[in-house]
């Protein structure tokens, strides 16, 4: 498995919601900010063996932090939401 794959997937996104889609064939990974969704679908099917249908992403805005009298964003991101074919599944954790 080539290493360029593992930069683009970061680490799954573990929630109530992501859990209750996951039912439905639905992943959520936190994926890199810079990567597009052929690249993210190319990555999916090589680290985990499976057919990928769809994929939804969604960019998220960096959040305002203090820290003492200093104020600062956090680090922009990027989720996937991706849906496998009929009958697949992938194990986390």
């Amino acid at each position: 498995m080539d290493t360029k794959y593992l930069d683009i997937i970061k680490a799954p996104v573990i929630t109530e919601k992501s859990q209750i889609e996951k039912e439905n064939g639905k992943y959520t990974f936190k994926v890199d900010p810079k990567a597009n969704k052929t690249e993210i679908k190319l990555a999916i099917e090589k680290i985990f063996n499976v057919k990928v249908v769809d994929i939804k992403t969604i960019n998220e805005k960096p959040k305002k932090k203090r820290v003492g009298r200093y104020t600062g964003l956090t680090n922009r991101s990027k989720k996937a939401v991706v849906t496998l074919a009929e009958g697949q599944t992938i194990e986390l954790g």
